[in-house]
């Protein structure tokens, strides 16, 4: 008869075996604030213009150098709750704006350090949170207030480029006047009527390695890195029909047998078929078609009769690239080899064969403003360079997305983080409760910011946030501050902005995150599952030393 052990009265008794539980102040925040800490200060040091480059190596052993924040979180497939939440929040900063991942992990990592001292002084976690969330509503109260200029006109490529610098130097310091008239041209020539309805997928990039970054071109129209199929190469004024399905003999539905008793039956039979598919690609071309792009193979005998009636033809073997080729041309993509009537063609003021460097490329070329999809060509000697700069141009094209949502800017340089610092700090001092420390914890968290900067930019942090809050302190509260000299600047007059939506749910979801990580007080663990996913990396179990 087996001998049954009662077990520990308390949550051992209500969980099964293997389950964990922490609790209270040193198992709980205190740890979950030095794990967000540590998040924190590793993206720290790729904030800004200056940034350092993170060598990050993913599960699948590809190698990506970059100083994207975005990427980074990405990449390191972060396991613990409370980076989680940090993580989740940067990357919600991320769906809803494109940019400024790292100022939110950067600040809710500033937020949780000053929220530990707080702590330790005897604070509780909920008036540490009260007093945050009173801070935030404080600091989007005069974040409108700082604005210093609107985007007027949207298709302006002086005023849109203005706007759009800082964001892209940030990510390719020294390249930034290049990349930012590349990104500019290609977002204005796709806006559509209604500004409001932009789609950052309508502007594509094709990368070829080869030459350097100042051969980068902008296409109207797209670029597919393949070669055409038959011998023709090029058109013009070109009309196009795209179809999902092969360019070849079409298979019957049901499958039969054909008896032949002779050689005559035999030949009359494949001229059958012949003069079938003939006819098929004849129709095409009374139609009016110029080029066939099709998803399927086109079979030898059809590229023989697409020859004979000067039809070009290129294969696309993505369904993502037809669906696009599809709205570029304003085309309607058949499901069978039928002839397309007016309405189902699609129209390109050419397509033809280039080679770039020693790549060979289809482009399909729309005219100046006519087009609704326009794609970058991006040259560069290294794969891993080219992947940097299409997450630069990413960045850029989301920016002037939020541009579309909110013309409004404010200055860049760490200079609204110092004005808000010094606001919110004043804020603080007037309140009576024990609230007015974290109000003035969260002014403190605020220089993080702009001492980070200063601080990648190779100068004394700590001197040089002085100068920065006793220029704000006199009223200048355009004052940021100059990555290049290591001194002050006005942000306005050098002409560094940065998009109001993008600090406005910055501080939001910094805060927001901060908040929820502090809130908890329990952590509850279940056994793991077996299995594949329970083992690490190394084949071994989690639990296994």
């Amino acid at each position: 008869m087996a001998l049954h052990v009662p077990r520990a009265p308390g949550m051992a008794q209500m969980l099964k075996d293997g389950a964990k539980m922490y609790s209270g102040l040193d198992e709980v925040v205190y740890r979950n604030v030095t794990v967000c800490k540590e998040l924190a200060h590793v993206l720290r040091s790729a904030y800004g213009p200056n940034g350092m480059n993170k060598m990050v190596i993913n599960h699948l052993e590809k190698l990506f150098v970059t100083n994207d924040a975005a990427t980074i979180i990405k990449e390191l497939d972060v396991e613990h709750p409370a980076a989680k939440m940090v993580v989740l929040a940067s990357q919600m900063q991320e769906q809803e704006i494109g940019d400024g991942t790292n100022f939110v992990i950067v600040f809710a990592g500033a937020l949780l350090e000053a929220a530990e001292d707080l702590l330790r002084m005897g604070l509780t976690p909920t008036e540490v949170v009260e007093g945050y969330e009173m801070a935030l509503e404080k600091a989007l109260e005069i974040l409108p207030t700082l604005v210093c200029k609107e985007v007027k006109d949207l298709r302006d490529h002086a005023q849109v480029a203005e706007a759009m610098k800082a964001a892209i130097a940030s990510k390719q310091f020294g390249h930034e006047d290049f990349l930012t008239d590349l990104i500019t041209k290609a977002c204005v020539s796709i806006l559509p009527d209604s500004t409001t309805t932009f789609n950052v997928d309508n502007v594509r990039i094709c990368k070829i390695s080869g030459c350097g970054i100042f051969s980068s071109q902008v296409v109207p129209g797209m670029v597919f890195k393949r070669f055409v199929e038959g011998n023709v190469s090029k058109k013009t004024n070109a009309k196009i029909a795209l179809y999902t399905c092969p360019v070849d003999i079409m298979q019957t539905e049901t499958s039969g047998t054909v008896l032949i008793k002779s050689a005559d039956e035999l030949k009359s039979f494949s001229r059958g078929e012949e003069s079938q598919l003939e006819d098929q690609i004849k129709a095409i071309k009374e139609s009016g078609a110029d080029v066939v792009v099709a998803a399927g193979k086109f079979g030898d005998m059809a590229l023989h009769y697409l020859n004979k009636y000067d039809i070009m033809a290129v294969r696309l073997t993505s369904k993502f690239d037809l669906r696009r080729l599809c709205k570029a041309t304003s085309a309607t993509a058949l499901p069978r080899l039928t002839p397309p009537n007016k309405e189902e063609l699609g129209f390109a003021d050419s397509v033809l064969v280039d080679e770039v460097g020693d790549t060979g490329v289809v482009i399909f070329r729309m005219g100046e403003g006519g087009s609704r999809i326009s794609t970058v060509v991006v040259r560069g000697a290294t794969d891993n360079f080219m992947d940097d700069i299409e997450r630069c141009i990413d960045d850029g094209v989301n920016t002037y997305k939020g541009l579309t949502k909110d013309n409004r800017l404010v200055p860049g340089a760490g200079a609204v983080e110092a004005e808000l610092s010094l606001q919110v700090g004043r804020f603080g001092e007037a309140r009576a409760g024990l609230e007015q420390y974290a109000i003035q914890r969260f002014s403190a968290a605020l220089e993080a910011l702009p001492k980070a900067l200063a601080e990648n930019s190779g100068v004394k942090g700590t001197e040089l946030l002085a100068k920065l809050q006793a220029a704000h302190a006199l009223g200048q509260s355009a004052s940021g501050i100059d990555v290049d000299t290591g001194d002050l600047l006005n942000a306005t007059e050098a002409k560094i902005f940065d998009l109001f939506v993008t600090k406005y749910w910055g501080l939001k979801y910094a805060t927001n995150a901060a908040c929820t990580v502090l809130k908890v007080n329990q952590i509850i663990m279940a056994k793991r599952a077996g299995g594949p996913a329970a083992r690490a990396p190394g084949g071994q179990d989690q639990d296994d030393d």
